[in-house]
């Protein structure tokens, strides 16, 4: 019975990626990054602070003023990045201030507080760096490559994983990811990078760009072990259920927040 609703869950993951993968293409290539990939950047990052937050079942008189806060944090570092300091500062300072008069006691205050700096932090930060790769300076072809590379990673993980995992990689963190598995997270991401630089005829050897497809390998399966960790410590299976099959967007998410800054470096410094 586990075994068919297991079948039954890849299935629908996989229908749900056949409908929505052309439109989500079409979006990127043809609209414009403003305000189009902003929006889309905006609702990914807001649903997954609020998945971030109600893992950690922070109350909502601190989440949702959080939620807030990393989503003008957000609009900040896409729209104003020289200001992005100070987008932190104001950010942090408010959701500090709100706590010190919502409770009247300073126990728990840590507590409460923790998650909330993490989430503009680990959510916020990490997903404007895809802003910066689809900028005018790089192009929608560093977002491809992202985003390729990561579902790709993914697959090969999950695929080569499940077929020829037999060593276990973390189990305290995530039990069923094997280091067989991790092999085929860098040759996904090899594969996709080198995919996307040829049919973008990027400025790229065949090498370079697989080169930078292991590292995306890399990245996003610690990127996904990240979010494990934060997870178990929360006590809760996915962090959300945003998309049917799929989880919560965090869950979604989570090797793109690694990936996304490394990648920007690796174009930026090279």
């Amino acid at each position: 019975m586990q075994n068919n609703k297991s079948k039954s869950s890849v299935v629908q993951r996989h229908i749900i990626a056949a409908l929505f993968l052309p439109l989500f293409i079409a979006y990127i290539y043809y609209l414009p990054p403003v305000p189009y990939f902003i929006a889309l950047l905006m609702i990914a990052g807001v649903t997954a602070l609020w998945e971030f937050y109600a893992m950690y079942r922070v109350p909502a008189r601190l989440s949702v003023p959080g939620v807030i806060s990393g989503g003008g944090l957000l609009y900040v570092a896409c729209i104003y990045p020289l200001f992005i300091l100070e987008g932190i500062f104001l950010s942090f300072f408010i959701l500090m201030v709100i706590r010190l008069y919502a409770e009247k006691s300073p126990s728990g205050s840590m507590t409460e507080i923790g998650p909330l700096a993490a989430g503009l932090f680990y959510v916020v930060i990490f997903v404007s760096f895809q802003w910066l790769l689809r900028s005018e300076e790089y192009g929608r072809e560093y977002i491809f490559m992202l985003y390729t590379c990561v579902w790709l990673a993914d697959g090969g993980a999950f695929y080569i994983g499940t077929y020829m995992g037999k060593h276990k990689l973390y189990p305290a963190i995530s039990p069923n990811k094997t280091w067989e598995g991790a092999y085929g997270s860098l040759i996904g991401g090899a594969i996709g990078a080198v995919v996307i630089r040829t049919v973008f005829d990027m400025p790229l050897s065949l090498a370079a760009a697989a080169a930078i497809g292991v590292v995306m390998g890399v990245t996003a399966l610690v990127g996904d072990l990240v979010e494990s960790m934060f997870k178990r410590d929360a006590g809760v299976k996915d962090s959300g259920v945003f998309i049917p099959g799929h989880g919560g967007m965090l869950d979604k998410l989570d090797g793109m927040l690694a990936a996304g800054p490394v990648l920007y470096i690796i174009v930026r410094y090279t």
